[in-house]
């Protein structure tokens, strides 16, 4: 059957219409592929070409509030191997193993791996720079070295339970480590280089590199100056009483700020992998829980005192030794009591009799409020792991024994910290501030401040009035009472001693104690709290006021000579006991002759130097108290050299 012309113009319009129509489906698609989905695609494809060498970001570094480092980073390069570009596998084994001094089939079992990238880990991991100088002049292809650092902690085990420490991927651990890990970490970056589908590397492509993000660095609380002291006067404390652990800590108490903490047994975070768990996971000052002693009686001194319980001064308690409480006898550390004594003498001996009577003046109800109110029972919220919040007796089962051995620190568990930032409350003026160490977070390469902490504070527990009261009291302790070993000429050191018992299975230790005290200055505007708790001192008698008042002593001293807080006068005088050095007050003597000298009486030494008739200096200064017999160092000179 023939066709006619016009049926086939038809056909030939419609496959037209038909080829135009699939054609611009094409180009509509094509155009989609281009633009719509190229970057995806061109992403995609680099993707599966690219193969990446990681760059570590640098952490953080960690310094104190004065900036001297306390962690930072050294470079520690690590081995990689793309498998698909190693040519001799036998080879490259051989050679690897003998550089990194690792066992030739298991060099032999990473460079053959069916992975893109391989790790030699450990052998190849944080290796030292000699070490990947040496790999790297080897030249074996598909082996890399890839930038990595290490963490490096410069002081070893200085503060390390506060530090903690970061693993091999240099994640936080443990402490301020682990706590503020994310902002330490930064992000990671890279170099991709681009391989074909057998992994040979595509030497017309350019690698890219695409450079990490470093985190930021911490700037603490904590004062170097003090934090040093308080490691020497622990090492001390090891060295001469073999105690089965101690702890220090010191605080501002008008901040909240840490400015030293440290607890023994200690451990370098470098090495942790070298000591037991229950060493570097032991956070003693903010962990550990135990019936305080009477570091305790200044709550209920405190507390009696807001209340209007207690004069001082004008209220009077005979103590024969003993204080009878629901059939109980609850004896006085002292053997035969204290007799007669204002409730200022009671709280300068210590007297447990004593602080029962202020317990049961106040009553079950007011004393645990301030108990709760100071802040026990709960934790004090510092930004570090493993904080504990101690035992208080549920005000439900508190009967008369209850109420009188928790008067003075006995059947309650507390922490270090906790006694730190209620006893800080009860000298700064009533006010409880939540202790911290993270001061701030700074840019590492602008050094700028990019967020800080400032102080926070709780709440008011006692009056200004109250708190001047209990700062008097406490200084008293320390001029004359149980706290002698603690007094610091010059600087008015106040505290309170305290020796607890440890209890196991239910029933008290014999001879076995933890002795604390508790010490601030100075008296009449505190800069420093300062607690030390050491745990079964040995070969002393176990007293808070023998082993801890003098390392408290020692501690605050010398960290208000190092911050720069000036001495103060109108300090009470210390009452000597027996055993006490009796002090003299250097005399001034500028100016003096030889002669005059010789003619004068002094209980001190003189050594003199030079040779003019007249003393120029003098060492030490004019008004300084030393020890009876101690030696002044005079420099004799002219006239004119003396200083008006």
């Amino acid at each position: 059957m023939r066709v006619s012309n016009v049926t086939v113009r038809k056909r030939l319009v419609f496959v037209m219409f038909v080829g135009l129509a699939v054609f611009f489906i094409i180009a509509l698609r094509l155009g989609y592929v281009q633009f719509a989905l190229g970057g995806w695609l061109t992403e995609r494809a680099e993707d599966s070409w690219s193969r990446d060498i990681p760059f570590e970001a640098k952490r953080g570094e960690i310094t104190d509030r004065n900036d001297v480092v306390l962690a930072t980073n050294v470079s520690a390069p690590s081995i990689l191997v793309v498998p698909r570009q190693v040519q001799n596998p036998v080879e490259t084994a051989e050679k690897l193993a003998a550089a990194l001094n690792m066992d030739r089939q298991k060099a032999y079992d990473f460079v053959t791996k069916s992975e893109h990238i391989v790790r030699i880990n450990p052998e190849g991991r944080k290796i030292t720079k000699e070490k990947a100088s040496e790999v790297r002049a080897l030249r074996l292809p598909g082996v890399y070295i890839a930038e990595d650092s290490k963490r490096h902690y410069p002081f070893g085990s200085y503060l390390s339970h506060v530090l903690g420490f970061a693993g091999i991927d240099n994640q936080g651990l443990t402490g301020l480590e682990l706590y503020y890990d994310e902002q330490l970490s930064g992000t990671k970056g890279h170099v991709s280089f681009f391989s074909d589908a057998k992994g040979k590397r595509m030497p017309n492509l350019a690698d890219e590199y695409t450079s990490p993000v470093n985190g930021l660095n911490l700037r603490l609380t904590i004062d170097s100056h003090v934090q040093t002291i308080i490691e020497r006067e622990l090492d001390i404390a090891e060295a001469t009483y073999n105690p089965d652990g101690a702890i220090a800590i010191a605080m501002n108490p008008n901040t909240g700020e840490i400015l030293g903490m440290s607890s023994r047994p200690h451990y370098n975070p470098e090495n942790f992998r070298d000591v037991p768990a229950e060493i570097y996971n032991q956070n003693k000052p903010i962990w550990m829980q135990y019936e305080p002693g009477s570091t305790f009686k200044i709550i209920t001194l405190a507390a009696a005192l807001e209340e209007g319980e207690v004069n001082l001064e004008r209220d009077t308690f005979t103590d024969p030794g003993y204080i009878e409480v629901s059939g109980h006898r609850l004896r006085c550390w002292k053997k035969g009591g204290h007799g007669h004594q204002t409730f200022l003498e009671v709280v300068q001996n210590s007297c447990n009799p004593g602080f029962v009577v202020l317990g049961e003046r106040l009553g079950k109800d007011r004393l645990f409020d301030y108990i709760q109110n100071f802040g026990f029972g709960e934790k004090t919220g510092i930004d570090l792991q493993g904080e504990a919040k101690g035992i208080i007796f549920n005000r439900e089962r508190v009967g008369p024994l209850e109420l009188a051995t928790t008067a003075f620190g006995q059947g309650v568990a507390v922490t270090p910290l906790q006694q730190v930032a209620a006893v800080s409350a009860a000298i700064n003026g009533g006010y409880l501030y939540q202790p911290f160490v993270a001061k701030e977070w700074v840019d590492p390469l602008t050094g700028e401040v990019v967020d800080r902490q400032a102080p926070i504070m709780k709440r008011q527990v006692i009056s200004e009035e109250s708190s001047k009261k209990v700062r008097h009291a406490l200084e008293s302790v320390v001029a004359k009472g149980t706290g002698r070993g603690a007094f610091v000429d010059g600087y008015r050191v106040g505290g309170k001693t305290g020796t607890a018992q440890k209890a196991k299975d239910g029933r008290y230790l014999e001879n076995n104690h933890i002795v604390s005290f508790i010490g601030f200055a100075p008296a009449d505007d505190p800069q420093i709290v300062v607690y030390v708790a050491v745990d079964n001192p040995k070969d002393t008698l176990q007293f808070g006021g023998i082993v801890a008042a003098p390392i408290v002593g020692n501690i605050i001293g010398d960290s208000l000579r190092a911050l720069g807080v000036e001495k103060r006068s109108e300090q009470i005088e210390k009452e000597l006991a027996w055993n006490d050095e009796r002090l003299v007050v250097v005399p001034d003597l500028i100016g003096r002759t030889r002669r005059e000298i010789h003619e004068s009486y002094y209980d001190l030494s003189v050594d003199a130097d030079g040779n003019g008739e007249k003393v120029v200096a003098q060492s030490p200064e004019p008004g300084i108290k030393v020890a009876v017999g101690s030696t002044i160092r005079l420099y004799m000179g002219d006239k004119s050299q003396i200083s008006d």
